[in-house]
């Protein structure tokens, strides 16, 4: 399951707010190849659940993670951060062995 903190879901509704998007409109989380350390990260809006996705909710946010994508991201929390140390959306998984840098890609 994939969760999201309060600051998160916070940014989740004012970015969707922002955008004209309904409250049934889910976010998107995938694993996708690629970045320095092999695996990263994709998250976007997304109104169209397809038959191979696993929905969840999680503090009334919609979450559609595809099926693949639902190994490596089991027991992630979506966080939101804009610190000093940067500004954005950060996925705390404890799958991941290692992580890069910037924190937008990660290996299991």
């Amino acid at each position: 399951m994939v969760t999201v903190s309060d600051i998160a879901k916070n940014k989740i509704v004012e970015l969707r707010l922002k955008d004209g998007l309904s409250e049934n409109t889910a976010i998107r989380v995938a694993v996708e190849g690629g970045g320095c350390s092999g695996l990263m990260y994709d998250l976007q809006f997304d109104a169209t659940q397809q038959p191979t996705d696993h929905l969840v909710e999680d503090k009334g946010i919609k979450i559609l993670v595809d099926r693949k994508s639902l190994l490596y991201l089991a027991g992630t929390e979506l966080d939101f951060s804009d610190g000093l140390n940067g500004k954005g959306f950060q996925f705390k998984n404890p799958n991941a062995t290692r992580t890069c840098g910037c924190g937008e890609s990660f290996a299991v």
